[in-house]
């Protein structure tokens, strides 16, 4: 494959034949309707189950706090993504904003998070959906089959849908978006005018000595839930991973960021008031269906298995969501070279199925293992569930934090979008990341899925130093980082040629990563 090489930062970067980025296209499917049902795809889920533990740490007045935190977060880093999207309109997303702040090892370290965040959320909704799943056709159809069965159902229907084109993921997302949307606003008209919605029980928490019932259990349990408020809005940070597929990614991609955020406080608010309301506070905290609960306190248990097909569409939806993100965040490292190469190939409908693949193959033994280990319930099961949550967490400090240094790194690179708020708020998100990544440092139930995620990086960073480092691609994140900014777009661009030749023919580049002048 080899033409030339350049050795920047302690990394060797080798330049490609002509065929190996032809093998490697994706096609541009979306506009911003898309681009919104693939974020609220992701996310929507996270309405339906989840988010209701934190009220069993801090409270519905400890849970609202923390919702109210998470929106200030998520505005903070939704601009900030924004603006570093516009710029960077490749697919690599957190990964080549932070290869391009921090090196190859920060973009490194970063795309890792990523892989795991997505791979272990869509391994987590795989498995409640094979629950669901199995409900329905016992109550309705009288057969039942093991979990096993289902995870390879859902895994093999959705890599072939995310396989057949990326049109038509597009279209399948906004579709369940719109019904998940729909299932949660007719949640929402019967809790209010069914009567069953009492002001009362979103305080029935029985506070501690010398708390309130606004608080039960003081302020510090605040910092717990904010983990678990982060599944009202966890996943919709992949929209960069979409730039080379949408038609316009320099607007399109902050203008479906803002839709969707907007999209998804409201349904967020209404789920954690409204539901909260329904069940009271005491039992949310701990159900495992809070929604289908609340469901079942206005109508009743008869309709118990429609309820679930509910459920199941919104946890369908960000299955749809989720593994198109760790479809195009292991494609981007593989195209690079971080990953094995062969995870980037793309076929003939230009989708990185090999990619779908892997991902789904490694949710799928993670699964078996949980199940092994005890079911969801079991601690294999709360390391799956904590270590999708520390994924994003990590990614999200380490994005905000490349903001802060591109701004000043890249002054003169184009930013067609420009973050309202600007470098402070990307410095409040990564504050408020970091007081979530303490807060799991402080809860010793997160503890099992720290280790896990440490050993996990102290795999795979050994791997890449030794052996990965060597052999890396110019692909168009790796260009732009090497370039300083140079080049941006290498699909409309081209790739190779003058940017690259040049690149190859200088005496030297900065340690950072960024080629001299």
């Amino acid at each position: 494959m080899a033409k030339d090489t350049l050795k920047v930062s302690g990394v060797t970067y080798t330049t490609a034949d002509t065929d190996y980025f032809a093998k490697r296209q994706l096609r541009r499917s979306a506009g911003v309707v898309g681009l919104w049902g693939l974020a609220v795809a992701a996310v929507i889920s996270g309405d339906f189950s989840g988010w209701n533990f934190g009220i069993d740490f801090a409270g519905f007045g400890g849970m609202l706090i923390a919702f109210g935190i998470l929106v200030v977060m998520y505005y903070g880093l939704i601009f900030s993504i924004g603006e570093m999207a516009s710029a960077m309109p490749h697919t690599g997303g957190a990964y080549s904003f932070a290869r391009a702040a921090m090196g190859p090892w920060g973009g490194f370290v970063t795309g890792l998070a990523e892989t795991i965040e997505y791979v272990a959320t869509t391994a987590v909704i795989v498995y409640f959906s094979g629950s669901y799943a199995d409900a329905i056709t016992s109550e309705l159809l009288g057969f039942s089959m093991p979990p096993w069965v289902w995870w390879i159902i859902l895994y093999a229907a959705f890599v072939l849908l995310n396989s057949a084109g990326a049109a038509i993921s597009f279209r399948f997302a906004v579709v369940v978006s719109i019904i998940s949307i729909g299932v949660l606003l007719v949640f929402a008209a019967l809790a209010v005018f069914s009567g069953k919605f009492e002001w009362a029980l979103l305080w029935n928490i029985a506070p501690d000595a010398g708390q309130t019932a606004f608080l039960p259990h003081g302020v510090l349990p605040i910092l717990f839930a904010l983990p678990f408020a982060m599944w009202f809005f966890l996943g919709i940070e992949e929209l960069p991973l979409a730039a080379e597929e949408a038609h316009d990614p320099v607007k399109d991609i902050p203008r479906a960021g803002l839709w969707a955020r907007f999209t998804l406080i409201v349904t967020g608010l209404l789920v954690l008031v409204l539901n909260t309301g329904v069940i009271g506070a005491e039992a949310t905290g701990t159900a495992g269906e809070p929604l289908l609960d609340g469901f079942r306190a206005i109508v009743g248990d008869g309709a118990a298995a429609v309820l679930a097909l509910f459920a199941l569409i919104g946890l369908l939806a960000s299955l749809q969501g989720i593994m198109f993100a760790y479809g195009r965040n292991m494609y981007s490292l593989s195209r690079a070279g971080y990953y094995p190469k062969s995870l980037s190939l793309t076929g003939a409908r230009q989708t990185p199925w090999v990619a779908l693949t892997a991902g789904a193959l490694i949710g799928f033994v993670a699964l078996l293992i949980v199940e092994s280990a005890g079911g969801a319930g079991g601690v294999a099961g709360a390391i799956v569930l904590n270590i999708a949550v520390w994924g994003a967490v990590l990614a999200y400090l380490m994005q905000m934090v490349s903001f802060v240094i591109l701004r000043k790194r890249f002054p003169d690179a184009k930013r067609p979008y420009r973050s309202p708020w600007g470098s402070g708020g990307a410095i409040v998100a990564a504050a408020i990341s970091a007081l979530i990544f303490v807060g799991f440092l402080l809860n010793p139930t997160f503890l099992p899925a720290i280790v896990a995620i440490v050993i996990v990086y102290a795999v795979m960073l050994a791997i890449f130093g030794l052996w990965g480092r060597h052999r890396l691609v110019l692909s168009p994140e790796e260009e732009y980082a090497v370039s300083g900014g140079l080049h941006g777009d290498p699909q409309r661009e081209g790739y190779g040629g003058t940017i690259e030749q040049e690149l190859l023919g200088r005496d030297g580049v900065d340690s950072d990563g960024s080629a001299r002048g």
